[in-house]
Order: structure tokens, then sequence, then C-alpha cells
């Protein structure tokens, strides 16, 4: 190895030849990420992040209750479409995050996929939340029809609910499906 006289701002005992295209600091392989505009160090990449990061704390809660009451609302509806739903509901789902999108006015950050997200999915288990205290009674006693029957009707909200809050999910985060 030659010695270029330039070692890693983060690693001193790394000889680099590599700086950061932003801040021209010595990084060593390590600690460079790679953007499209080439190699950086992850104080610039941070830095940059940080500019994108536009929502308040009211977006968290606004997009935790409209994924919770919309979600809800249209897997209650998709459990009357049977096998149907697994075409609406990821339609329903990019529907929802655009009706969030609007409503933050378009303000994003790396954690307000996951605040609707969790939204959606309480809304779907709310849903579940009705059939499930009908298990009650029989939970006590062997498993009769009455069980399997209410398991089996709690399959296309549990199928539908997942590709609903997934493609909630995938859209807000920027995933073009």
């Amino acid at each position: 190895m030659t010695n270029t006289g330039l070692t890693c701002a983060n690693h001193p005992d790394r000889e680099t030849t590599l700086r950061c295209n932003r801040c021209e600091k010595p990084i060593c392989a390590q600690c460079a990420v790679l953007t499209p505009v080439g190699y950086r160090c992850r104080e610039c990449v941070r830095g940059q992040q940080a500019v994108f990061d536009t929502a308040r704390r009211a977006d968290y809660a606004l997009a935790v209750v409209i994924s919770l009451v919309l979600a809800g609302g249209a897997t209650a509806l998709l459990g009357y479409v049977g096998i149907w739903s697994l075409i609406v509901a990821p339609v329903a789902g990019g529907g929802i995050a655009e009706v969030v999108r609007w409503a933050v006015r378009r303000r994003r950050s790396r954690r307000l996929p996951l605040a609707a997200a969790i939204g959606g999915g309480m809304g779907v288990l709310a849903n579940l939340a009705g059939p499930l205290l009908l298990l009650v009674p029989y939970a006590s006693g062997a498993p009769g029809q009455a069980w399997v029957a209410l398991l089996g009707s709690m399959v296309w909200p549990v199928v539908s609910g997942a590709l609903l809050v997934g493609a909630l999910y995938a859209r807000l985060r920027g995933i073009r499906l």
C-alpha cells in the first residue's frame, strides 16, 4: 500500500484515498456511503436527509387516526366481496395512503408510513374484535363447529387487511406498486 498521508477522519489508523464529494473529508471504505452522485460521509448524508423530513408531530397522530378509520371501514366492506378482496384491498390501501398524504399536506418523514400502517393495523384488528368476542364462550370447551366457522370467517378480513396495510405502507414509503 502506498503512503498517501491521508487517514480516515473516523478511523485514524486507516489510510485512504477516498474523500466525501461534498465536504472533502477523508473517509475509508467502511465510512463511505454510495449516493447517486458519488461517495459521501455519513454526516453529509444525514444532513441531506434531514431536509426532506418535513412532517410535524400532529401529522403522525393524523395519519394514525385516518388510516385506523378508513382501514377499519374498508376491511369491513371487503369482507363482503370474498376472493375479490385480493384485488380490491391493495387498491384501497393505495387510496388510503393518498388520503393520508393529502391530509398531512404532502409533508413527509421516515416514520410517517409506519404510523399510518400501525393505524391501519389497528383498524383491521378492530374488525376482528367482534368475531373474537364471540369465541369467548367456546374457549373453555372443545372446539366445535361454531369455533371453526368463526375462525373461517376471519380468513378474508385478515388476508385483505394484510394486503391493504401492506399497500398503504408501501405507497407512503414511495414504493410504486
